[in-house]
C-alpha cells in the first residue's frame, strides 16, 4: 500500500538497538556467490514465479469462463482462483529485479487500496492504458477484488453488474482486461528468466552496487519494509505513526476482507524460506542469506544473527496467529493487537536492515524516506 504516507520513527532508535551487532565487514569474505546467485534462481525465483504464472492463467481462464455465463458458480470459481493467484504473489513480491523492475510488476499487481472511482471511470469511458502509471491503482489483484467482491453487498447483485446491466458488457470487458493484464506481466517476466536474463543475474557475482546480489537484497528487504510491515500493518492499524488515526479500509483484500491475515502469513513463509534458501515446494536448502551469514559467524548479544532472524519471522507467525481473519475487524475491534504484530515485524528491520546489510556489506540503494 503506497499511497498514504503518516510519518516516521527515529533512525537513531535503530541504529541504537543494533550498536551490540558483531559483524565482518570485509569485501573480500570469499563467500560462493555464484552459488547463491544459482539456487535463487534455479530453486526458488523461477520456481516461485511459474506457480504464479500458472495461478494467473487458470484465474484468466476462470474470467473467461465468468464473462460468458455470469453466475453463482462460476463467480465462486472466479474468486478460488484470484486469491490462489493473490498467495502465489506472496512468494514473488520480493522480487523486484530484472523485467520484473522494468515494468514495474509489483505496482500492477498490488497497489492498494484500489482507485474505486477510477475504475469506474475507465469502465464508463473505455481508452485506458494500463502500462500508464497513472492506471497502477485500477489495476491488478486490489481492483479484481472490487470487480468480483466489492461492486455490491451481495453476489446477486455484484452478478446482475455483468448480466442485467446496462454497462454489464463493458464490466466483463475490465475484468476481463484485468486477468489478462496479470497473464501479460507475469508472462514476460517468465520469459526473460527462461531466456537470457537468468545467467546474466548469476553472472553478475561481485560485490559492487549493481551486482545481483546487492541488488537482490535490497530488493527483498524493501520489499518486506515497505510492502509487508507497514502496507500489510503500519499504515492501516495506524501504528506507523501512533497519532490514533486507524485505517481499517485500506487492508490487502480489503472487499474479501477475511485474508488479510492469511496473506501476511503467506508472505512472511515466503520471507523465511527466501532468507534460508529454501527451494519453492520442497524440503531442501541450498545457499542463502543464512548460509552466507553463518559463514561470516556473524553474531549479536553473542547468538548467530541467522538464528535470531529465524526466531524473529515464528515469532510474527505466533504474534499474527490469534489475530482475526479480517484485519479490517481487528483494527476496529482490539487494535492492540495489530501494533503488537507491527511491533514485531519492526525487530526484523533492525536485525535485515541494519545487522544483516552491514554484516554483507551492502549498500542500502533505495529511498528511505520514512526514517526506518
Amino acid at each position: 500500500m503506497k499511497k498514504i504516507v503518516l510519518g516516521c520513527f527515529s533512525l537513531l532508535f535503530l541504529i541504537a538497538c543494533s550498536s551490540d551487532s558483531s559483524s565482518n565487514e570485509t569485501n573480500n569474505d570469499n563467500f560462493n556467490r555464484t552459488e547463491l546467485l544459482t539456487n535463487w534462481a534455479d530453486n526458488i525465483i523461477i520456481p516461485r514465479y511459474e506457480n504464479y504464472q500458472d495461478k494467473v492463467a487458470l484465474l484468466d481462464t476462470k474470467v473467461s469462463t465468468f464473462v460468458s455465463t455470469p453466475d453463482q458458480t462460476n463467480l465462486n470459481e472466479v474468486r478460488t482462483a484470484w486469491l490462489e493467484a493473490y498467495k502465489a504473489y506472496q512468494y514473488v513480491g520480493m522480487f523486484s529485479i530484472g523485467k520484473a523492475e522494468l515494468i514495474n510488476l509489483n505496482s500492477t499487481v498490488n497497489i492498494y487500496p484500489t482507485n474505486q472511482a477510477g475504475i469506474q471511470t475507465n469502465i464508463t469511458n473505455g481508452g485506458y492504458n494500463f502500462a500508464l502509471l497513472s492506471q497502477y491503482d485500477k489495476q491488478g489483484l486490489p481492483a479484481m477484488d472490487y470487480m468480483i467482491n466489492g461492486l455490491a453487498s451481495s453476489d446477486a447483485e455484484i452478478i446482475a453488474f455483468y448480466e442485467t446491466n446496462p454497462d454489464a458488457t463493458k464490466y466483463k470487458q475490465y475484468l476481463s482486461d484485468l486477468a489478462n493484464q496479470l497473464k501479460v506481466n507475469i508472462d514476460a517476466v517468465v520469459t526473460d528468466w527462461n531466456g537470457t536474463y537468468r545467467n546474466t543475474f548469476i553472472s553478475s557475482n561481485g560485490n559492487s552496487v549493481s551486482s545481483s546480489t546487492n541488488k537482490m537484497v535490497n530488493s527483498f528487504i524493501k520489499y518486506y519494509e515497505k510492502d509487508i510491515r507497514l502496507g500489510k500493518v503500519g499504515y492501516p492499524c495506524g501504528a506507523f505513526v501512533n497519532d490514533g488515526n486507524k485505517y481499517p479500509e485500506i487492508v490487502e483484500a480489503y472487499f474479501k476482507n477475511d485474508v488479510s491475515k492469511l496473506l501476511l502469513e503467506e508472505s512472511i513463509k515466503a520471507s523465511q524460506d527466501f532468507f534460508n534458501g529454501k527451494y519453492f515446494n520442497a524440503n531442501t536448502e541450498g545457499s542463502s542469506l543464512k548460509s552466507y551469514l553463518d559463514y561470516l559467524n556473524t553474531n549479536r548479544d553473542g547468538q548467530n544473527l541467522s538464528t535470531i532472524i529465524n526466531n524473529q519471522f515464528q515469532t510474527i507467525l505466533t504474534v499474527n496467529n490469534p489475530i482475526d481473519n479480517s484485519y479490517s475487524n481487528q483494527i476496529n475491534s482490539n487494535n492492540v493487537k495489530m501494533v503488537e504484530l507491527y511491533d514485531a515485524l519492526q525487530l526484523n528491520i533492525v536485525y535485515l536492515k541494519l545487522d544483516m546489510m552491514q554484516a554483507l556489506n551492502i549498500t542500502v540503494d533505495y529511498v528511505d524516506n520514512d526514517g526506518d
